[in-house]
């Protein structure tokens, strides 16, 4: 994989978030309503404290994982995404747009999908219906299909053409390849109009998709100056009063095609063009900031105007709460990986060791990337006075790699105060200035795991003499009691990096919400203030949790309105609240929800439960999502089971154990490579799965058919 394509996938990738958040304030505006409004737009429009989740993010991630999770890599087929829709998207809320069935294109096929009907029928005009089918998802989910196709427009298309036909048909579908090829011809194409000719061909000449493209690439030619014009153009013969349903695709890629030719090659004009054009502008301009992404790179990013609000963060809102916090790097990497996956290549130096260590490391190896690290001060300012510092990727050093983190204090610091400088390991409403998609979470970090990061103090980076020593601390925040888990000090020596680890001990009843380093002054000196500039690379945690969730310590998360969600859990589906310490879960038809890791390994998690009404009260373990998990099972006709939920549960081995509801119960499910155990009540049962054993994922709680259970605690073990 050539160094610059590698690049290219962050950058396009980087460049279709700037384009939802430029885009998200006046989705579904018109035209005019932004002239009136607004004016002239050159930036972005609100000042997010944190950008929420949004469908335009939340599908070109999730639906790529069928690639992997299937296993039939440039293969897959339209099923193979379905599933990957019903996996990672929750029941009816977050995710997209819940509009209801016949109304929201991905609602409809979504239902489809969970009553049996198998895309591609699911999203196709023969089920839905024309107006259902050709409306704009087909295209907004679909960049990750081009960015890990590379050079390689035919085979974005023909990937593009499986995934957008899960929810999509007719033109609905030829939107999806026309922008999925497009991207991919931008590796290696800068010219726009060429990118577009070229992605024709891979459509039907005589569709209407490609002939409202040709319209407006002929009236460009013909009026080339005048982008307004070619708007009211579009507007008069080809706007949403000419088309059915909520959101149609071909107003929406005629703008799209407007803003990228008379954009001229310009970042920054072709997303303000796009975002002034209206109708839907999150979607629009974040498929053609991504086009623009992966032809110009980031130097043609504006730090200060387009990263810095964003900084690196992407929130998500899936079913797979640890999934859900996310930085562009680690979405970027994932690409990388199914990219190389597709040619059959290695994952080139020094991002294979990456992904040998952690996906989701603070590497700092695409140019400007910051992981969204963040700092502040211990004791913290008084009044006003707000911590000031800077960061900025630099290539001045590394630890491993090209490239670091380059941290400077602004704010002056006194001997006895503290530095910290993190990455956020949990979100909460109060966290966000509004509840788009309605994320949930769950920790990235737990105890019992280990942290690592390194650290380089230069030559300059404070004065001599204001100190007799620097040092620096591991450390994890408690949300829960406002208190910090730390390691020992260790001495950083100037002008040499410092290699920090630290296994946070096993802890009950925590909320793990920062992780980083703590950097410390040890001096007489206590009147003296100094600057601080330091170098940070390679922190992240990995390990096998050794915790306790004590239900009595969780609370209550309000967003407003109707999104109410409970610390480290997030609900597939299902009635669920806190009352008397204990997590209540229940159901009409199916419920479940799930905290801890993605990529939990082998352990063991014991449950205190207490089933309350109906007869299927279930315990996860290695949750991937929805549809795939293990659990260890209470069933009717007092039976103990293990249970394997492969788009749906299946009994994989059971036995008697009598068992009634109102009593409480351990239920301890453990994961060892593909075996699987389950106690109760000194009744133990044991499976080997060879059948594609699920060999990582998170924790839950389930259950079928009415049920109702309240869970008290989880322990969480290492297994083996």
């Amino acid at each position: 994989m050539k160094k610059e394509y590698i690049e290219k996938i962050y950058s396009g990738w980087l460049a279709k978030i700037i384009g939802i958040r430029a885009g998200a304030p006046n989705e579904g505006w018109t035209y005019e309503k932004i002239q009136q409004a607004l004016g002239v737009l050159d930036g972005y429009l609100a000042p997010y404290k944190t950008f929420a989740a949004d469908d335009d993010s939340n599908g070109p991630l999730f639906f790529l994982r069928a690639v992997e999770d299937s296993g039939n890599g440039e293969n897959v087929t339209a099923q193979d995404v379905g599933k990957a829709l019903l996996n990672y998207a929750p029941f009816e809320h977050g995710f997209f747009w819940w509009g209801g069935y016949g109304i929201s294109t991905e609602h409809t096929a979504y239902l489809n999908l969970r009553n049996g009907i198998e895309a591609p029928r699911s999203g196709s005009i023969e089920q839905n219906g024309a107006a259902a089918a050709e409306q704009i998802g087909g295209q907004i989910f679909i960049d990750s299909w081009g960015l890990v196709n590379p050079g390689n427009p035919e085979r974005a298309a023909k990937m593009a053409e499986k995934a957008a036909s899960v929810t999509h048909g007719g033109n609905g579908v030829y939107g999806g390849m026309f922008i999925a090829a497009c991207i991919a011809q931008a590796f290696v194409e800068n010219d726009i109009e060429k990118i577009i000719e070229k992605s024709l061909t891979l459509i039907p000449e005589d569709c209407e998709y490609a002939r409202m493209v040709r319209i407006v690439v002929d009236y460009y030619h013909a009026h080339p100056e005048d982008w307004r014009a070619c708007y009211h153009f579009i507007h008069d013969n080809y706007g949403y009063d000419k088309y059915p349903g909520a959101c149609h695709i071909i107003p929406n890629i005629a703008v799209m095609i407007l803003g990228l030719l008379y954009g001229r090659g310009d970042f920054d004009d072709t997303i303000n063009i796009t975002n002034m054009c209206g109708w839907d502008t999150d979607c629009n301009v974040g498929n053609v900031a991504t086009i623009m992404g992966v032809i110009l790179g980031t130097e043609a990013i504006d730090y200060n105007k387009w990263r810095k609000p964003v900084d690196d963060l992407l929130i998500c809102s899936s079913c797979v709460g640890s999934l859900n916090i996310q930085d562009i790097p680690f979405g970027a990497l994932y690409m990388l990986k199914i990219a190389c996956m597709l040619n059959g290549e290695e994952v080139p130096e020094p991002y294979r060791s990456i992904l040998d260590k952690k996906i989701d490391m603070c590497h700092f190896e695409y140019p400007g990337s910051t992981h969204h690290i963040m700092a502040r001060q211990w004791p913290a300012a008084s009044g006003n006075q707000d911590f000031q510092y800077h960061t900025e990727n630099s290539t001045e050093a590394a630890r491993t790699g090209e490239r670091s983190l380059k941290f400077s204090t602004i704010s002056r610091i006194a001997p006895a105060e503290k530095v910290f400088i993190y990455k956020k390991s949990y979100y909460q409403a109060s966290d966000f200035s509004d509840s788009r998609y309605d994320p949930e979470f769950s920790p990235t970090v737990y105890p019992g795991q280990t942290l690592h990061v390194s650290v380089m103090v230069p030559e300059y980076g404070y004065s001599d003499g204001f100190m007799d020593a620097l040092v620096a601390r591991l450390y994890v925040h408690d949300e829960h009691t406002d208190t910090l888990i730390e390691s020992d000090p260790v001495k950083i020596t100037k002008g040499e990096w410092t290699d920090l680890t630290f296994r946070i001990p096993s802890l009950e009843g925590v909320l793990l919400d920062e992780m980083g380093v703590n950097i410390d002054t040890v001096s007489e000196h206590r009147n003296r203030f100094l600057s601080l500039t330091c170098f940070i690379d390679d922190l992240y945690a990995d390990g096998t949790p050794d915790y306790t969730l004590d239900l009595s310590k969780e609370k209550a998360d309000y967003w407003g309105g109707l999104h109410t969600n409970y610390t480290q859990f997030v609900k597939l589906k299902g009635l669920m609240y806190l009352a008397d310490g204990m997590l209540n879960l229940s159901c009409a038809d199916f419920a479940e929800a799930y905290t801890g890791g993605y990529d939990w390994k082998d352990y063991s998690a014991a449950y205190t439960v207490i089933p309350v009404t109906g007869s299927h009260h279930y315990v996860n373990a290695r949750v991937q999502g929805a549809i795939r998990s293990y659990a260890a099972a209470l069933l009717p006709d007092n039976r103990f089971a293990i249970l394997k939920n492969d788009f749906g549960y299946q009994t994989l081995a059971s036995c008697d154990f009598t068992w009634e509801n109102g009593k409480e119960y351990e239920i301890r499910i453990m994961v060892k490579g593909n075996e699987i155990t389950a106690e109760v009540g000194g009744t133990r049962i044991s499976v080997i799965d060879e059948d594609h054993a699920y060999l990582q994922g998170s924790i839950g709680i389930a259950m079928e058919h009415g049920s109702h259970m309240k869970l008290k605690k989880i322990v969480v073990k290492p297994e083996g």
